[in-house]
């Protein structure tokens, strides 16, 4: 578990209708029972940041109150620059109990010469937690040694403070603690610290149900990329879409649009000549390639495929077959293209009846990562199988088909499966209104958006499902049923901007 992955956890938690305050309650209460396990009742010093870390620490020391514990909260920062509302809340509810009722002390520091060697039978650290960058400032610095040098018991809260949250490594110094009671699951830097560092790590069930982590929410467009303020014409992203045919031109050209919504800062459209022009006057943001060197027109062909091969040494990644027909020429080049590719792939629509399961398997071999974006029927005409009917079966169904294949399978439904054949996540937003045509090329153009800015391949379908559905939903409640595929693509950018 790595603190990103907390944060969308925490997020998409209070989405379902669990409240930050409840989760940070369940936690400093847990907190308090394993501290109340191992000591009679004791003086207790809880040292405290201005975060989520905090606000634990300010919880355990209500509950240890109450089980007869002598407490004294020492403040490492000024109470209004505390950052957590929740924090904040429960800092206040302890200020109301310090009427002399109680065995409460509660001390704001800000100055390090103001601290001191202190006795006390345990010693909490809920200084920073997996706030940790870099070197510790004062006075969190002297806290820490404070309460290293203490001879009580002392408790690291999620991570002890100057640990590494992901690597486990103590660059400047930290907290060196006898047991470290961390919450939910235990953090990667945890697993990869040594004892020493971390001492008996305890985790707190704090009631996150695990539909929180397979369900996609608002939780996880935390996992965005920020744009850098530097950045410059195409380092954002180039996507390079193949597709259309005689008869179908409005599918990449969806595609494309997506992409660019997505936040990519290039997307080129590739198709054959009888389509281009068309494709070219729909948008002037997408820049279109007619395909040539080929004796026939109006679909892909192998002749076609040295041409995209060069076209795609300029993008980060590939979107394959909205709209691209079914000729059989097609079905030959899109197999020798997978098979040579080097960028990341999403395959969809058409191209999903031409590609053989075995180009796909070579693919991924040869360290390609693929997207595919199946619904129901292409499901079973690419792997052969019907889709079941419980969601439970479908989950199993679609981890076993994307660990066979190596891709990553986006099962799309009232409720999509995606997985990379070692997780499945599934994505409930969208709505009927979203069985028009063209939201699928909208997807594909998304995911393939996604990947180009850097998001792997599994990231980016479950993100790219669950900002499309979002978007479809907003659509429904400006048009009702009556949207269209291009007024979803419209909603992206605003689904983008809710995580901000």
């Amino acid at each position: 578990m790595t603190p990103k992955n907390m944060m969308v956890i925490d997020a998409n938690a209070e989405a379902m209708g669990i409240p930050k305050l409840s989760l940070m309650e369940n936690a400093g209460k847990c907190l308090a029972e394993v501290i109340s396990k191992i000591s009679e009742p004791c003086k207790t010093v809880i040292f405290a940041g201005n975060g989520g870390n905090g606000g634990d620490g300010f919880v355990a020391a209500r509950y240890l109150l109450n089980k007869g514990f002598e407490v004294n909260v020492i403040l490492l920062s000024h109470p209004s620059r505390i950052k957590s509302q929740e924090a904040r809340a429960n800092l206040e509810v302890l200020q109301k109990i310090t009427r002399g009722l109680r065995p409460l002390k509660i001390q704001v520091i800000e100055d390090s010469s103001n601290l001191k060697k202190l006795d006390s039978g345990v010693m909490v650290d809920a200084i920073l937690g997996t706030g940790v960058r870099g070197k510790l400032r004062e006075p969190v610095s002297t806290a820490v040694d404070v309460i290293n040098a203490s001879n009580g018991i002392k408790i690291a809260v999620d991570v002890p403070t100057g640990l590494d949250p992901l690597t486990g490594e103590v660059h400047h110094k930290s907290v060196v603690p006898d047991i470290t009671v961390t919450f939910h699951r235990a953090k990667k830097g945890l697993k990869n610290a040594s004892i020493e560092h971390v001492g008996n790590v305890h985790v707190c069930d704090i009631g996150i149900p695990p539909e929180v982590e397979i369900f996609t929410g608002p939780g996880d467009m935390l996992r965005i990329q920020k744009r850098s303020e530097n950045s410059h014409k195409g380092q954002n992203g180039r996507v390079l879409i193949i597709g259309g045919s005689a008869d179908y031109s409005g599918a990449p050209a969806l595609a494309a649009s997506a992409s660019m919504r997505s936040g990519v800062d290039i997307a080129v459209l590739a198709s054959p000549k009888a389509v281009s022009d068309v494709i070219r006057s729909y948008s002037p943001d997408v820049i279109v390639r007619t395909l040539s060197n080929t004796p026939v027109t109006d679909f892909v062909t192998p002749e076609n495929v040295d041409e995209i091969l060069k076209l795609s040494e300029n993008a980060d990644s590939m979107v394959i077959g909205c709209g691209i027909g079914r000729a059989d020429e097609t079905g030959d080049a899109l197999n020798e293209l997978v098979q040579k590719v080097q960028n990341p792939v999403v395959i969809d629509a058409d191209a999903l009846k031409l590609i053989d399961i075995d180009t796909i398997l070579k693919s991924v071999q040869n360290g390609t990562e693929i997207v595919l974006t199946p619904h129901k029927a292409e499901f079973k005409s690419f792997f052969g199988s019907d889709v079941p009917q419980s969601l439970e079966d479908r989950m199993n169904m679609v981890l076993g088909v994307s660990k066979n294949s190596g891709a990553v399978v986006v099962l799309k439904g009232a409720v999509d499966v995606i997985s990379n054949g070692n997780k499945v996540r599934l994505n409930a937003t969208g709505n009927p209104g979203m069985t028009v045509g063209g939201t699928g090329d909208v997807l594909a153009g998304l995911i393939g958006g996604l990947m180009a800015q850097g998001h792997d391949a599994f990231e980016s379908a479950y993100l790219g499902a669950y900002i499309n559905g979002r978007a479809g939903d907003l659509a429904q409640e400006g048009y009702g049923f009556s949207f269209t595929a291009s007024q979803v693509a419209d909603f992206i950018p605003e689904v983008l901007n809710q995580k901000k």
